[in-house]
C-alpha cells in the first residue's frame, strides 16, 4: 500500500476515534448545565442535546458508509487494473506465442521450397501465401521470393521440350507460384515496387483473369499461355514472348509490347488502347474486335492478321505490314498509315476518314464500299484496288497510281486527283465526277469512263 494510502485511513481512523471520545463529554456537559433549570427548559435542553447527537450519529454513519464505499470502489478499480495487466500480459504472450509460429511456418516453408518433391515444393508455396495473409508484414516479402522462385525455375526442363505439335505444359508448382502471385491483394503492393518476373519461363501457364498490373514481364516466355480477361494494363513486355497466346478480352490498355513476339495469339475483343506494338510481331494473330485506339504499332508486324471490327482510330500505323490482313468494317479514322504496306488487305466497308495513307501500298486491295473521305493518299499505290462503291470525298490522291484499280460507283466529289495514274482504271458509275478533274489525272484509251464525262484529249493514246 503507497504512503499516500497509508496517510488517508489514518485520517479516517483518527476522525472515528475523536467522534467515539467526544460523545460522552457532549452528553455529560448537556447534563451538567441543566442545574438550576425550570423543568420546561431541561426538556428543551434535553430534547436539543438529543437531536444534535442523532444527528452527529447520523453523519458519523454516512461517513463511515461513504468510507466504507470508497474502500470497496478502490478495491474494485484495484482488481480491475490487475485484471486489465494480466490480459495484457496474456495478449502480449499469444502474440509472441503467434509470431513463433509464423516465423517457424515461413522459414519451414521457405526450406522445403528446394525440396526434390514438386508435391512438396507445392504444398510450400501455398504455406507461404497464408503466411501472407496472417502477416501483413511479410506479404511483399514473400511475393518477391515466389516471383524470384519462378524466375529462377524454368517451368519446361531441357529434358522435357516440346515439339510445335506437343501443347505447353506448366510444372505444377510454377503454376502454384504464379496463382499465387496474380490472385495478390495489389493494394499491399509496396511504393514504386512491381511484380517482377523478367524472363521468366511461363510457357503454358494459366493465367486466366490474373493480374498483372504494371508489372514488369521484360523478354518473360508466355508462348500458348492462357491470358483471358487479364490484367495487363501498364505491365511492361518489351520483348516478350506471346506467340500463340491466348489475350481474348484481356486489360492491355498503356501496355509495353515493343518487340514483342505476339505471332497466331488471340487478342479478340482485347483493350489495347495506347499500348506501345511499335516493331512487335503479330503475324496471324486475331484482333477481331479489339480496340486499339491511339495504340503504337510503328513498323509492326501484322501480316495475315484479322482486325476486322477493330477499333484503330487514332493509331500509329507508320511502315506497318499489313499485308493479307482482314479489316473488314474496322474503325481507321485519322490512323496514320503513311507507307505501310496493305497489300492484299481487305478494308472493305472500313472507315478510313482523315487516314493518313501517304505513301503507302494498296496493291489488289479490296475496297468494297470503305470511306476514305477526306483521306490523304498522295503517291499511294492502289495498282489494281477495288474501290467500288468506295467514298473518296475530298480525298487527296496527288500522285496516286491508280492503274486498272476498280472505282465503279465510287464517291468522287471534289476528290484530288492531280496526276493520279488511271490507265486501265474502270470508272464507270462513279458518282460526282467533274470533267475538270479527268484534265488533272492522267489517263489513255484503257481507261473506262462514265458515259457522261469525255476523255481529255491527250489521252488518244496507250501509254
Amino acid at each position: 500500500m503507497s504512503a499516500k494510502k497509508t496517510d488517508v485511513l489514518r485520517n479516517w481512523l483518527i476522525a472515528i476515534a475523536a467522534t467515539l471520545i467526544l460523545s460522552p463529554i457532549v452528553f455529560f456537559i448537556t447534563f451538567y448545565q441543566m442545574e438550576g433549570l425550570s423543568n420546561q427548559q431541561k426538556i428543551e435542553n434535553r430534547t436539543q442535546a438529543l437531536s444534535t447527537t442523532a444527528i452527529f450519529f447520523l453523519g458519523l454513519a454516512v461517513m463511515m458508509n461513504a468510507y466504507v464505499g470508497a474502500k470497496r470502489t478502490q478495491a474494485v478499480q484495484e482488481s480491475a487494473i490487475a485484471a486489465q495487466k494480466r490480459n495484457e500480459i496474456e495478449t502480449k504472450n499469444v502474440h509472441l506465442a503467434q509470431e513463433r509460429l509464423i516465423t517457424e511456418r515461413f522459414m519451414t516453408a521457405i526450406t522445403q521450397l528446394g525440396h526434390q518433391s514438386v508435391a512438396t515444393r507445392t504444398g510450400a508455396i501455398y504455406a507461404l501465401e497464408r503466411v501472407a495473409q496472417d502477416c501483413p508484414q511479410q506479404y511483399w516479402t514473400i511475393i518477391e521470393i515466389l516471383t524470384a522462385f519462378v524466375r529462377e525455375n524454368p517451368a519446361d526442363k531441357p529434358q522435357e521440350e516440346k515439339t510445335q505439335q506437343t501443347p505447353a505444359r506448366i510444372s505444377t508448382d510454377i503454376q502454384a507460384a504464379l496463382r499465387v502471385i496474380t490472385r495478390r491483394d495489389a493494394e499491399k503492393d509496396q511504393p514504386n515496387q512491381k511484380i517482377d518476373l523478367r524472363y521468366a519461363q511461363m510457357r503454358g501457364a494459366d493465367l486466366h483473369k490474373a493480374n498483372l498490373q504494371q508489372a514488369d514481364l521484360r523478354g518473360a516466355n508466355l508462348c500458348e499461355a492462357n491470358l483471358q480477361e487479364a490484367n495487363l494494363c501498364e505491365a511492361d513486355l518489351d520483348g516478350a514472348k506471346l506467340s500463340g497466346s491466348i489475350l481474348y478480352e484481356a486489360n492491355l490498355q498503356s501496355t509495353n509490347l515493343t518487340n514483342a513476339n505476339l505471332c497466331g495469339a488471340n487478342l479478340n475483343c482485347a483493350q489495347v488502347g495506347g499500348a506501345n506494338l511499335r516493331a512487335a510481331n503479330l503475324t496471324g494473330a486475331s484482333l477481331r474486335g479489339a480496340n486499339l485506339q491511339r495504340a503504337n504499332l510503328y513498323k509492326a508486324n501484322l501480316q495475315g492478321s484479322n482486325l476486322k471490327v477493330a477499333n484503330l482510330q487514332g493509331a500509329k500505323l507508320f511502315l506497318a505490314n499489313l499485308q493479307g490482313a482482314k479489316l473488314g468494317k474496322a474503325n481507321l479514322q485519322g490512323t496514320g498509315l503513311i507507307g505501310a504496306n496493305l497489300q492484299q488487305a481487305n478494308l472493305n466497308g472500313a472507315n478510313l476518314q482523315q487516314a493518313n495513307l501517304n505513301a503507302a501500298k494498296l496493291q489488289q486491295t479490296e475496297f468494297f464500299f470503305a470511306n476514305l473521305s477526306e483521306a490523304s493518299l498522295r503517291e499511294t499505290d492502289l495498282c489494281r484496288a477495288n474501290l467500288m462503291g468506295t467514298n473518296l470525298q475530298m480525298a487527296i490522291l496527288d500522285e496516286a497510281n491508280l492503274c486498272g484499280a476498280n472505282l465503279m460507283g465510287a464517291n468522287l466529289n471534289m476528290t484530288n486527283l492531280s496526276n493520279v495514274k488511271l490507265e486501265g482504271a474502270i470508272l464507270t458509275g462513279v458518282k460526282n465526277l467533274k470533267p475538270y478533274q479527268m484534265t488533272l489525272a492522267q489517263g489513255d484509251v484503257t481507261t473506262r469512263l462514265p458515259e457522261n464525262v469525255e476523255s481529255p484529249a491527250d489521252w488518244t493514246q496507250i501509254s
